[in-house]
């Protein structure tokens, strides 16, 4: 069993309702998530609402983070960013503060700044430098198609480039590719895109998910099923959950989680920052009839 598998969700950030981050809540949703099981968190993800963070809220939030989580489980720090120099820094903070391994997109900037192949490359093996071991997260946001060919390249000439989230179109044809190309440098294909190809992805050889922190507990069953050879119980388990994580990818994106864990008392807000509106009533009232009949302990951890 490669030691890069299983469920490693995205922590999202929790606000005060004056829209100051709520640092007692991001310790509770990191001890929420760990008690229902995670194999691994990720944080300051897209998921995590990066974008609306700034420099200096991410490191009091790494640190917090992987303070909290004490090796409970690895912690994966998000680093993107367009500028080299910048990204290579916020990998050294994150080593120094003894994460487990960093995840970054291509470098892009809008949607015409991007960097070329060889640029991408180039900024990967800059990071592989710092020594963490590395996700590349292929993402439609940034824009920037990553041919399997130059993921091959960068696992086999980039020593700490180890996993891959594809969570692009057609991310299954994408994993298998890139495991058939790579063989064995492909230490840890994964899904993303809240496990909305999850079954589609497994068989084409993904060892692990990165999901949101919404069910993570009720999505897990999958991935243990099918790792021990049981696909049919692995296909009923994911039907099981497939219409609240179609309802939040479709729906919700990264409100679902801190909206389920609002309701369940894990946080006391789930404020998002402007320009992000709240979720609907009806959309989230629909989440909510989606996950309470599946018995999450998102829903009953703070009881």
């Amino acid at each position: 069993m490669t030691r890069y598998a299983g469920i490693w969700p995205v922590a999202p950030t929790p606000f005060h309702e004056d829209g100051r981050v709520d640092e007692d809540g991001m310790r509770r949703v990191l001890d929420c998530m760990i008690d229902q099981g995670v194999d691994g968190i990720c944080i300051l993800a897209n998921y995590s609402e990066q974008f609306l963070i700034s420099d200096a809220e991410r490191e009091v939030l790494a640190r917090l983070s992987i303070e909290h989580v004490a090796g409970r489980v690895p912690v994966i720090v998000t680093i993107s960013h367009f500028a080299t120099p910048i990204v290579v820094e916020r990998a050294r903070y994150a080593k120094s503060l003894g994460a487990a391994m960093v995840m970054m997109m291509p470098p892009y900037h809008g949607a015409l700044m991007k960097g070329s192949p060889e640029q991408t490359f180039e900024q990967f093996a800059r990071v592989g430098e710092v020594g963490l071991p590395i996700m590349v997260q292929d993402a439609p946001l940034s824009g920037v198609e990553l041919t399997v060919p130059l993921l091959v390249r960068m696992a086999r000439e980039i020593e700490m480039v180890k996993l891959f989230k594809i969570e692009c179109a057609q991310a299954a044809a994408k994993l298998r590719a890139l495991i058939a190309e790579g063989g064995a440098a492909i230490e840890g294909p994964f899904d993303g895109e809240e496990g909305i190809t999850l079954m589609a992805d497994l068989d084409a050889g993904a060892t692990g998910t990165m999901t949101s922190a919404l069910i993570p507990d009720q999505i897990k069953p999958v991935l243990e099923a099918f790792s021990s050879g049981d696909r049919d119980g692995a296909k009923a388990a994911y039907a099981r959950v497939l219409p609240a994580i179609n309802h939040e990818n479709r729906q919700c994106g990264f409100r679902a989680a801190k909206a389920a864990m609002a309701e369940g008392g894990v946080i006391a807000s789930e404020f998002c920052r402007h320009p992000i509106p709240p979720l609907h009533p009806d959309t989230r009232a629909e989440l909510i009839d989606l996950i309470r009949p599946l018995d999450p302990v998102v829903l009953s951890w703070s009881s």
